[in-house]
């Protein structure tokens, strides 16, 4: 029995240095791709902030890596995590979204966040997550910027 044990640990082992030097590659295009999200929805230097540290890494074409990133299997976990956030919602793509798009994403944007949907459960274990004041600024800052989206939506009918 020790020795199917011993056998599994050195597999594993084995395993996890040779995941070492598969590395996803980083999303990492700069702040600049979010000038457009920024600009056409109106933030304020809070919320700025506030997407900057709390959204932007998942949600735009910037995400800021904690050395933790490095190593495989975490590495290959949180590419996945950035792939899907950017597959739901990507503000660097903003310029590219339909208005209609643009409306109904800042519609997401409010629901998940009032529901606690985002930020993710596993992104607070370790960043901590919003507080009351922080959801209260970005929920304002959303739904006053989806009221004018909509608006604008209805106009084009």
């Amino acid at each position: 029995m020790k020795r199917i044990v011993k056998s599994i640990a050195i597999i594993a082992l084995i395993a996890l240095v040779v995941l070492q030097f598969f590395r996803p590659e980083k999303n990492d295009s700069g702040y600049a791709s979010v000038a457009d999200f920024e600009a056409e929805t109106k933030v304020s230097s809070e919320v700025a902030t506030l997407l900057k540290n709390n959204c932007y890494d998942c949600h735009s074409n910037q995400t800021q890596y904690p050395w933790y990133a490095e190593i495989a299997p975490i590495s290959l976990w949180l590419d996945d995590h950035v792939k899907h956030g950017k597959g739901d919602f990507n503000v660097s793509e903003w310029a590219t979204y339909s208005l209609k798009k643009k409306e109904h994403k800042l519609e997401e944007l409010i629901e998940e966040v009032k529901e606690g949907e985002m930020p993710l459960p596993s992104y607070t274990w370790i960043h901590g997550d919003l507080t009351s004041e922080e959801k209260k600024l970005l929920l304002q800052w959303a739904t006053l910027t989806h009221n004018d989206f909509r608006a604008a939506l209805q106009a084009t009918q």
